[in-house]
């Protein structure tokens, strides 16, 4: 008899296999002004040079091209990340004007606090039913590093990934709970921006982002839907309008049999009690207001 063979267990690639094991260092660098010195100094060499002997002008030629080239200048909020012959060697930090190592690359990158829109989301909540979501995130790259070499562009991946993670939290949450005894996406506003931010932080870390706050700009239910939960909407409002109504109505009612009964304006047995309870309610509860009947005979006519 043949036995079935299980599958063979297959593990899913994580990070620690994917990554690209690399950080943020700062690179050698000194003033630039410095570089300014030498390139005069070469100048002078090829002045003096050419009138005594040109057959060595070439030297201080390429010296004057290697530390030109090797100048950079760093704004506020922004970075330049050096890479010498496709070795990271690290990344200009601080503004202003350096001189780096020659016949490096070098890639600006900028630190600044950055924001965007989601585009409106079609997912299904956790009831189950069709809802439009959206949101903006504001990011900052922490590592220039990681978000240079880790990922292919960290715009789109930022982009794709914090739509990934609207749409994962989105199916966990309903749009509103009825019982406001959990969690929803239109009541819970606070609860569901934190969870957004750390699904988006988690996702992102890969490629040397750090996620700032992720807000819900955008919540509605699907065009297919949108008339049929106004309408729940509306009976749930008017349920518990008269839910409340029917509360303090009791309560007048009950206290105005208490303060009856306690000031001794009038003694009623238990029908005539009824009675009066049937009409306070009536009218305490009723729509429109009710006509007044004066009644011309006894409490019992």
């Amino acid at each position: 008899m043949s036995t079935v063979t299980s599958p063979i267990d297959a593990e899913p690639v994580g990070h620690q296999g994917a990554q690209v094991d690399i950080t943020q260092r700062p690179a050698l660098a000194v003033t630039g002004w410095l570089g300014v010195l030498v390139l005069a100094g070469t100048l002078w060499w090829i002045v003096v040079g050419s009138q005594h002997n040109a057959g060595w002008l070439w030297v201080p030629g390429v010296a004057f091209v290697l530390v030109i080239t090797s100048l950079v200048i760093v704004t506020p909020g922004q970075t330049s990340v050096v890479q010498f012959f496709g070795s990271y060697i690290g990344t200009v930090q601080r503004p202003g004007f350096w001189w780096v190592l020659p016949l490096t690359l070098r890639r600006g990158v900028s630190i600044r606090v950055r924001n965007f829109e989601t585009g409106h989301l079609k997912v299904n909540d956790a009831d189950g039913s069709p809802v439009e979501i959206a949101a903006i995130v504001v990011w900052q790259i922490a590592d220039t590093a990681k978000s240079t070499y880790a990922v292919q562009n960290y715009l789109d991946f930022v982009t794709v990934q914090a739509e990934s993670a609207l749409r994962h939290v989105a199916t966990t949450h309903p749009y509103d709970d009825s019982t406001d005894a959990g969690t929803s996406l239109r009541g819970s506003t606070d609860v569901v921006a934190a969870q957004l931010a750390l699904e988006v932080a988690t996702r992102v870390s890969i490629a040397g982002v750090e996620i700032v706050e992720v807000r819900i700009s955008h919540l509605a239910y699907a065009p297919e839907i949108a008339q049929a939960m106004l309408r729940r909407q509306q009976a749930n409002a008017v349920v518990a309008a008269r839910s409340r109504i029917v509360e303090g109505a009791v309560g007048m009612v009950e206290m105005a049999l208490n303060r009856l009964t306690e000031n001794g304006v009038v003694a009623l047995d238990d029908e005539r009690k009824a009675a009066m309870v049937s009409n306070l309610m009536v009218v305490l509860c009723g729509d429109q207001p009710p006509s007044p009947v004066v009644n011309a005979g006894s409490l019992y006519t």
